[in-house]
């Protein structure tokens, strides 16, 4: 009866750790980056056309343009990926884009909303991407899982950016 005890205080300790999480961590930041061998203008204007954006995200299955604003900013499309073997549909819109220096994407994806900061800079030939990434969610559940998941997020737009890379060095 006493090893019962102990196993549920232990459950139940993990219980209120992991539903606290939720309360206590409202939104998941975190930051990836990669240098790219080409100029500025170059690698802003491969990386915002959206035709290329198959060949560093694989996972994309559709891409589709619901509104498309003259200035871009405002900009809507309709995503569709595949993740483990589950499609996923999305809305990404463009909340900011000054060309050559930034592009701020939002994306509400099923209880999942992140915000992907993109600032470009260039230094002797050398074109830098910085990523700051903000994930929050409207359900409370996944607002307690987010925390957990922060690495596997950011590892993932980690292998975006270097497959970005690989890509526009390629040409």
């Amino acid at each position: 009866m006493k090893t019962i005890k102990i196993i549920l205080g232990i459950i139940t300790t993990l219980v209120v750790i992991f539903l606290a999480t939720g309360l206590i961590v409202k939104e998941t930041n975190y930051t990836a980056q990669v240098s790219v061998n080409k100029s500025v203008q170059e690698v802003f204007e491969v990386f915002n056309k959206k035709e290329n954006i198959k060949n560093w995200i694989p996972d994309i299955k559709t891409f589709e343009v619901v509104n498309n604003n003259p200035g871009i900013t405002g900009s809507i499309y309709k995503i569709v990926v595949e993740n483990q073997g589950q499609e996923i549909a999305m809305t990404e819109k463009v909340l900011a884009y000054v060309p050559n220096e930034k592009v701020t994407l939002f994306f509400d994806a099923e209880n999942m909303l992140k915000t992907d900061d993109y600032v470009f800079t260039e230094k002797d030939g050398i074109t830098t991407i910085v990523l700051n990434s903000s994930c929050q969610s409207d359900s409370y559940i996944m607002a307690c899982m987010f925390p957990y998941f922060k690495g596997t997020f950011q590892e993932q737009d980690q292998t975006y950016l270097n497959n970005f890379k690989a890509f526009i060095e390629k040409k």
